[in-house]
């Protein structure tokens, strides 16, 4: 990982947003800012993979990731929510876009500190304005933790929020995973948060076992090794046990199908999900299971 830049996984999420822009014409997720924030780095090999033709699927993937996430934080505006918290922004945009903010959403950045100066460079040499109702929250999780560093911020734990946290848990300690969904579940009714995590790879079948294996191999080259995994059970017995009453769990597989434009990239087949799962889950709602 280079410090003061967003990770490779998080660049190469961004060049797969800008991409699909281009590629797509963001049939699936519109984010007109995703290719002016990636400016210079479209000469790296990480964004340039993202542009090839057997890539399709993949776009449409991560595309619906994050207009699913978005979705959600459109359904946690009309219960009332005002706080939004993007965990490990990297190059994401929600916070400059914020559809919301008419309503009176916030929305708090958390990133370590290098990366997140990093990004407001990157934002001012791309032209992108910091609408007032966007607030940086730099956490550096080997000196503080969540709660200190969003309440720097301005964040008001008093009232209810919602979290994207997307493309982060893998590569995170069990551990941490847990306390930040702790933290989330003790938020005033109202709070919730949209999440992915992979499963074990020995539930995967043989050829995407393979497949996953490598991509591990190649993450942790760059010095982000996977260091948990979930099964769907574990996953909704821990939210339960948290408090959490209404939950969602999709498989990638099955995301992008979702939405009009969603299927049908440029490749033979679908891209495996590889045991990926996104999750939506919030309090204060009846249980819901799907």
């Amino acid at each position: 990982m280079q410090v003061g830049r967003p990770s490779i996984t998080a660049r190469a999420a961004a060049a797969l947003r800008a991409a699909h822009q281009a590629l797509e014409g963001g049939r699936v997720f519109s984010d007109p800012l995703a290719p002016r924030i990636l400016g210079s780095d479209l000469d790296d090999p990480v964004v340039e993979a993202a542009f090839r033709p057997e890539r399709g699927d993949v776009r449409l993937t991560v595309a619906a990731r994050a207009r699913f996430a978005e979705d959600a934080v459109g359904a946690a505006v009309e219960r009332g929510v005002r706080q939004s918290v993007v965990l490990g922004a990297g190059l994401d945009t929600f916070g400059c876009r914020n559809p919301h903010r008419g309503a009176g959403l916030r929305v708090f950045e958390v990133d370590h500190p290098a990366t997140q100066e990093w990004k407001r460079h990157r934002l001012a040499e791309s032209g992108i304005a910091v609408p007032p109702s966007l607030t940086f929250a730099p956490v550096d999780f080997e000196r503080s933790g969540l709660a200190e560093g969003l309440g720097a911020a301005g964040f008001d734990p008093a009232r209810p929020a919602f979290f994207l946290w997307l493309g982060v848990v893998p590569y995170l300690t069990r551990a941490a995973v847990f306390d930040t969904l702790g933290f989330i579940a003790g938020l005033p009714a109202g709070s919730g948060a949209v999440f992915d995590y992979g499963e074990p790879p020995e539930r995967l079948p043989p050829e995407q076992r393979a497949v996953h294996e490598a991509r591990a191999a190649w993450a942790a080259e760059a010095g982000e090794p996977f260091l948990s995994h979930f099964t769907p059970e574990e996953v909704r017995s821990a939210l339960h046990d948290l408090g959490f009453s209404a939950l969602e769990d999709i498989r990638y597989g099955a995301l992008a199908a979702r939405y009009p434009g969603g299927t049908g990239g440029d490749t033979a087949e679908a891209t495996p999900d590889l045991g990926a799962h996104l999750v939506h889950t919030w309090r204060g709602a009846r249980t819901t299971v799907r």
